[in-house]
């Protein structure tokens, strides 16, 4: 009897704790005598500090403790770079990262000068009145060729420019490719700045028991093991002293995964000095300057393509804003990078990158995390070529699409893994033509569009292929064990924000031991359950640890078939698990509960096979050797008013391609969710900085996102070509709604106002903003 829960649409199990309040978010955190902070943060992008007083501050009653960098002694050195560069040759990285509270100099507005500890949230935010900063202001970076300029600002005075890294990678011969087009294509694109808005903002709690000699830190952070590993390293302290709990959290999208952030270290700090719980919740405009950002990035691109729309070869060179830090390495820039080739057969590719300090707050990975610039300048790439030769935008899609005969696929650059960019398996075309199919391309091209255009309405269609590596390394672990009663208990080490971890890895289970899904108990995020792992970032959960579970449940399934096999007096081959029983094929009477066999492996008395390992339970780990590449299509329905600059989303319409899909339900969610972020990234959300680095829109009245009036219903299809790469076959999904959404967005918009000749290049937009290039337009024309 087969035990199929795999592909199957379950509900998610941790909804009802969700749903009834029951679930523990940091802040929820209630420990008898606990303090509370607030933190003085910079009003300046870029000054110099002179003097910081705390005395007033000390003195207000109900404040315990008040500290500025000098307080802090060793403690105030910087902090550890999270993601050193991979081994590209002639790479040039200049690392500098931030120290917990700002000496010297600030860099950014929203960076923390001075921390106060007190009774009560009120009195430690009253006591930032008392605290006197004497600055000197210094002309801010904030754009990334005047960074470039001699002579300007440096954000860092100890390097000769505000260069924090050059890279170029390249494939091929561009430049033989480009004297032999037919033709080449230039464009300038730009995709500036925005925030990831998850609805709970960071936060910290922590104590320090004396007696037991351990620190307990709650965390709203994406990577509870290697947070641990680090508060272990700087207080001295034996990884078993340091207990990390990432609850569950309210969406991560990436900024959570940032090591380490200043409160991070300092909260637990303040409860080791002090002998009491402390705890830190981040407001919503700190929110805006303090917590990491997407990334603004200025490309230079071309295009070299054949007659028939071949392409020959891509150049890219483009600036990225890596903020006031870069503790985060090249993650970033590198995806976009690689990401440019997307699902296309392009021999030649030179692509070249500056990153630049600015005096802006830190740039680390979003939800697609440097992805949606790649596929952006693509996309609108052959969307400009599709034009000059007279082809159709799929077409040209179609025509440069790998084929899959020539899969694994060496693109012959590094990836951000420091591994090769190989894809794995993909099967590009079938997903095209579904997406085609779904939103009836060919008949509203052919005669909706026509019909409604002579009707004087503006309506487009956008439709975009990308890929997107997912699933790295280095590695994920997992312990499952049979408990007497018969549940299944599995421990993981990563995090969970939201993503259904706790029905994906219960289903994975399951269907290995014959249980039903509602009898596997998932705990992550817990550094007291498990000890190894390294977090939730990349589309990896499923992947990475999700394979780690399935290795971890085949052991223990071996255990259950050895022991039973002596029990039943049966050959392991004859055996057979279902219902959360073992039993001899054919013979339903002879069924055992695992629950009896978890008791029998653990004996309190008598003698047992020299080698036995008591109990039902099974560790295991995996990481793959590189990233699994899932892929897809976005198509989407645009009607525009131009009077207004309104965009209407009238259909939108994903099919993608995540490998084995272990939960259809979930991995729509996935997706819906995705692309809500991603049409917000495309024309509502855009962080606005003046010449002076202030940040003019740090509030949910300015800064806009999209509501679920903007969001319109999104047509989903999977398909699925599973990743060699893995026991399961997954490939991830957690960012793929968002990664092609504005390059979708743009052309279907850039095509509903084809007789008024906009040409979009910039992501994001905003009514505003198409409302100026429209009147642009207009003025070209007239």
């Amino acid at each position: 009897m087969t035990h199929r829960l795999i592909g199957k649409p379950i509900r998610r199990n941790e909804d009802a704790r969700l749903l009834t309040g029951r679930a523990l978010f940091v802040d929820d955190v209630q420990v008898e005598g606990m303090l509370h902070v607030a933190f003085l943060r910079s009003q300046h992008a870029h000054a110099r500090l002179k003097d910081v007083d705390l005395t007033a501050a000390r003195r207000r009653p109900g404040v315990v403790g008040v500290y500025g960098a000098a307080d802090l002694g060793d403690y105030g050195r910087p902090g550890p770079l999270l993601v050193p560069p991979p081994p590209i040759a002639g790479l040039v990285f200049n690392p500098c990262t931030q120290v917990p509270l700002a000496k010297d100099k600030v860099r950014h507005v929203g960076e923390p000068i001075a921390m106060v500890v007190a009774e009560s949230r009120y009195v430690a935010e009253d006591a930032l009145e008392d605290i006197t900063v004497d600055t000197e202001p210094l002309p801010a970076v904030v754009d990334l060729e005047a960074a470039l300029v001699s002579g300007a600002p440096l954000v860092h005075d100890h390097l000769p420019s505000n260069v924090a890294a050059h890279v170029v990678q390249r494939k091929g011969d561009y430049e033989r490719a480009r004297a032999q087009a037919h033709a080449v294509i230039t464009r300038r694109f730009r995709y500036d700045r925005g925030a990831s808005a998850a609805i709970e903002n960071r936060a910290v709690a922590a104590r320090w028991d004396s007696r037991a000699e351990e620190l307990t830190v709650w965390d709203t952070t994406q990577a509870p093991i290697p947070i641990r590993n680090g508060l272990a390293r700087l207080f001295g302290l034996l990884e078993t002293q340091v207990r990390v709990v990432a609850p569950f959290v309210g969406g991560g999208f990436g900024p959570k995964i940032m090591m380490f952030y200043p409160e991070e270290v300092l909260v637990p700090w303040a409860a080791l000095k002090l002998g009491r719980p402390v705890k830190w919740t981040e407001d919503r405009q700190e929110n805006f300057s303090a917590t990491t950002q997407e990334r603004g990035q200025l490309h230079d691109a071309e295009i070299a393509v054949s007659g028939d729309g071949r392409i020959l070869g891509v150049r890219d060179v483009f600036l990225h804003d890596t903020g006031a830090y870069d503790p985060y390495g090249l993650t970033v820039p590198i995806n976009s990078q690689c990401t440019l080739l997307g699902p296309y057969d392009i021999p030649s590719y030179y692509s070249e990158f500056t990153a630049i300090f600015t005096n802006k707050t830190i740039v680390t990975p979003v939800r697609g995390a440097g992805r949606q610039h790649g596929v952006f300048v693509i996309e609108r790439l052959l969307d400009f070529a599709a034009r000059e030769l007279g082809l159709d935008r799929v077409e040209i899609r179609r025509r440069n699409l790998l084929r899959p005969e020539q899969f694994p696929h060496n693109h012959e650059i590094i990836f951000q893994d420091s591994a090769p960019l190989v894809y794995d398996s993909g099967n590009y075309e079938p997903a095209l033509d579904e997406a085609l199919r779904i939103i009836d391309y060919k008949g509203f091209v052919r005669d909706e569009q026509p019909r409604l255009r002579a009707a004087g309405r503006h309506v487009g269609i956008g439709v975009v292929c990308y890929v997107e590596g997912t699933g790295i390394g280095p590695y994920e672990g997992a312990r499952v064990t049979v408990e007497p009663s018969g549940r299944v208990r599995v421990a993981t080490g990563v995090g969970t924000q939201g993503q259904g971890h706790f029905t994906v890895f219960a289903q994975i289970v399951a269907e290995v031991l014959g249980v039903d899904v509602e009898q596997v108990h998932v705990i992550t995020g817990d550094t007291r359950e498990f000890h190894w792992g390294t977090g939730t970032f990349a589309s990896r959960g499923a992947v990475v640890a999700g394979s780690a579970c399935h290795a971890a449940a085949l052991a223990v399934r071996e255990k259950v078939l050895e022991l039973a096999s002596r029990h039943l007096e049966a050959a392991r081959e004859d055996l057979e698990l279902a219902g959360g029983r073992v039993r001899v094929r054919g013979a339903p009477d002879s069924a055992i509960p695992l629950g009896e066999l978890a008791l029998q492996a653990n004996p309190l008395r008598g003698a047992v096979r020299p080698g036995t390992e008591p109990g039902l339970e099974a560790t295991a780990y995996f990481g793959p050797d590189r990233g699994s590449t899932a892929n897809g299509v976005h198509a989407l329905l645009v009607e525009v008013d131009p009077e207004t600059a309104l965009v209407e989303i009238k259909r939108y319409v994903v099919v993608h391609d995540c490998g084995r899909v272990i939960n259809p339900m979930l991995v729509d969610g996935q997706i819906h969710g995705g692309v809500a972020h991603g049409i917000g990234n495309a024309f509502y959300e855009q962080l606005v900085y003046d010449t002076g680095g202030q940040l003019l829109n740090a509030s949910f009245m300015d800064y806009l996102l999209p509501t679920a009036t903007d969001v319109p219903h999104i047509e989903t299809a999977h398909r699925e070509t599973p990743s060699p790469l893995n026991p399961v076959g997954a490939k991830g999904v957690g960012e793929a709604g968002a990664i092609p959404t504005g390059a979708a967005f743009a052309q279907a918009v850039e095509d509903a106002l084809a007789d008024h000749g906009v040409e979009i290049t910039e992501i994001p937009l905003s009514p505003n903003r198409l409302f100026e290039l429209l009147a642009q337009a207009e003025q070209a024309r007239t």
